[in-house]
């Protein structure tokens, strides 16, 4: 099949062909997190408790500082509204913060002596992956943790 499609496309053309996957719903988590800092800790905490609940082959306080840092991010930087979806794949774990705001968040590094800028460096850290998706109306910042043996 692949050479007919090859015969049939133009050298300068490109073919993409992506497969989707639909997760069930046991795989998905989903919170709404008001916009204000004090909704972080128990978005935060709600999230920790649903990979413990899941019994995932991942640190939870590690997902628990991506959420953590993620949320902050959007709340303190993007628009409303603002969520937290987990995604439980059958090798990772994607975190992903959507907000309103159309604006790019910025990797920084820190000095010493600066309070804030930590945020997105920490999760490129922990992640195994992060990225942006941008929308017409926002967009969604993620971060994937491969997942280990949970017995261990």
């Amino acid at each position: 099949m692949a050479d007919d499609l090859a015969g049939i496309l133009a050298p300068e053309r490109v073919l993409l062909v992506a497969r989707t996957l639909r997760l069930p719903a046991g795989d998905v988590a989903e919170w709404e997190v008001p916009g204000e800092l004090s909704a972080v800790g128990p978005v935060r905490h709600a999230a920790e408790e649903r990979v413990r609940e899941w019994g995932l082959g991942v640190d939870p306080l590690t997902v628990e500082l991506i959420v953590s840092e993620l949320v902050t991010n959007a709340v303190r930087h993007g628009a409303p509204p603002v969520a937290l979806r987990l995604l439980r794949g059958e090798s990772t774990l994607t975190v992903e913060v959507r907000d309103g705001a159309p604006t790019a968040p910025h990797l920084r590094h820190a000095r010493a002596g600066d309070e804030g800028g930590r945020g997105l460096h920490i999760c490129a850290t922990l992640a195994d992956a992060w990225g942006v998706r941008y929308e017409t109306d926002g967009k969604t910042v993620w971060a994937e943790v491969a997942l280990g043996d949970p017995a261990a």
